[in-house]
């Protein structure tokens, strides 16, 4: 068989998550399929000549170990190792810089700038949002209202974006270019609160051109995004480094269907690269 490493951290603690319960629920579904080793990042190196495929996961926000991912991530380029997902995407893999990408493009995205020269540029709003360009999790996230903002001196390498006044966040959840499930907080005070949504085509083709703007042909990919009260859409994060998929929050049939495809796309990666 087929030697997968994967990649996750099983003790991080994440505000209404539990990392490790996904991540065994998973390799427990893959090592019928394949011969699957769990790693953290910072062992990894040890390992990673003897895999087929290293898989990333649930490895935690990048920016609380960054020297381990640029290191991981210059191993990937000099020495060919080959990974799920594929590190060529433009978005979270990256930091948050897509967000002024997006906004720049003309996309359905939260409004962001990251100089206070063009606040113009964004819609009045009651409160900002600020957060760091290389941010994960919320952190460093900081709610403002305008007079706080423009009293902040140093607003280098953060973000701005006017607060959303929405309905609900929901989530598109891909492999590779296949739109799995959506799943969304009714409730927008408990993110990780999720139930199924029964989006329209038009939400998919919404989620479908973000997946389409990055690029990736192999890899699990989650679109985040909000509901605003006249009832547009618009992006508030693509996470195409390790998106927590919500495993447990899913029907049988879903989650089964899911396995299933994982399991294709991976084969398919491995088939691809030979």
């Amino acid at each position: 068989m087929k030697r997968i490493l994967y990649l996750t951290d099983l003790y991080y603690e994440a505000k209404g998550r539990r990392y490790c319960d996904e991540d065994i629920y998973i390799v427990g579904k893959l090592m019928d399929h394949f011969d699957v080793a769990m790693c953290n990042l910072k062992n990894s190196a040890s390992f990673e000549d003897c895999a087929d495929l290293v898989i990333v996961r649930n490895i935690g926000p990048v920016s609380g170990f960054p020297e381990l991912y640029r290191d991981f991530i210059n191993r990937i380029k000099t020495s060919g190792i080959k990974t799920f997902n594929e590190f060529k995407g433009k978005a979270d893999m990256l930091g948050k810089q897509y967000l002024l990408d997006l906004t720049q493009l003309g996309y359905p995205v939260i409004p962001t700038i990251d100089r206070i020269e063009d606040f113009s540029l964004l819609p009045e709003s009651d409160r900002y949002v600020i957060k760091p360009k290389d941010g994960a999790d919320s952190i460093g996230l900081e709610f403002l209202s305008k007079d706080e903002l423009f009293r902040r001196n140093n607003l280098k390498e953060m973000l701005i974006q006017p607060a959303i006044d929405f309905v609900y966040e929901v989530s598109f959840y891909f492999i590779d270019n296949k739109l799995e499930y959506a799943l969304y907080a009714p409730d927008k005070t408990k993110r990780w609160e999720l139930k199924r949504y029964d989006y329209s085509t038009e939400d998919a083709d919404f989620a479908k051109k973000f997946i389409e703007w990055n690029d990736i042909s192999h890899g699990i990919q989650r679109v985040d995004a909000c509901r605003t009260r006249d009832g547009r859409l618009l992006l508030v994060e693509l996470e195409d480094l390790d998106p927590y998929l919500s495993i447990g929050e899913l029907d049988e049939k879903t989650r089964e269907q899911f396995i299933t495809d994982f399991i294709y796309a991976i084969n398919n990666q491995l088939d691809h690269i030979e």
